[in-house]
């Protein structure tokens, strides 16, 4: 899907930058490749990348010694990530791994650090970015406490639709039942029934290799 160069330039943020300061971005910037289940980001490592997806699915979540996991999102081709980690020096406070092989662009922390510092339409950019993420985990945190199986599936499918966060969505996403269900945190048999129900209610049709959505605002209110 594209090269490095097209994958940024393509980015929403690119648009909040002069062609100067789009050609430093580019020559700073690098491509990673993983494997399924390679770490993009891991929890305790220094934040020093902001991660973009060019191909691929990376799943944030949270993991516990006991093996207990808790699935923030996904991050689709297009999606963003780990601009929050970057604003203040530190740490990623969570996991981000490989669900089918990805390819990542990677920014520099001091390059994303210099455009804060210098580009006040890219700080807009950040603010709208930030504040679709926080809509989205606290969504998250909702439906997690208060719905079932079904609700569960259907709003975290919603959530990868956001323009925002995953401007090339378009109505389809690439996932398979058991990428499904990762990211809602069921098996992947629930995730199969969940799906069905969602399609025999005229919401989305399950096709070879994903999801494709006819009704993207009543997942968001499917309960």
């Amino acid at each position: 899907m594209g090269d490095l160069e097209t994958a940024l330039r393509g980015s929403l943020w690119a648009e909040a930058l002069d062609e100067t300061e789009m050609l430093a971005v580019v020559n700073e910037s690098f491509e990673r490749r993983l494997a399924v289940g390679g770490y993009a980001v891991r929890c305790g490592e220094p934040a020093d990348q902001w991660i973009g997806v060019i191909e691929g699915l990376v799943k944030m979540s949270l993991s516990k010694p006991d093996g207990r996991v808790s699935t923030l999102t996904g991050v689709t081709a297009g999606g963003w990530a780990g601009e929050g980690s970057l604003l203040t020096p530190g740490v990623w406070r969570y996991d981000g791994v490989a669900v089918r092989e990805t390819r990542l662009a990677c920014v520099p922390r001091s390059t994303f650090e210099r455009l804060v510092s210098t580009s006040l339409a890219f700080n807009r950019f950040l603010l709208g970015q930030i504040n679709a993420r926080l809509s989205l985990f606290i969504g998250l945190a909702e439906f997690d406490r208060l719905l079932g199986p079904d609700a569960r599936v259907a709003r975290c499918l919603a959530s990868l639709f956001d323009p925002t966060l995953y401007p090339h969505a378009g109505n389809f996403v690439q996932l398979s039942q058991e990428e499904v269900g990762l990211l809602a945190a069921v098996s992947r048999q629930r995730a199969n029934q969940a799906l069905h129900a969602l399609e025999n209610a005229g919401l989305l049709k399950v096709t070879f290799g994903g999801v494709t959505v006819f009704d993207l605002p009543g997942l968001r209110r499917y309960a």
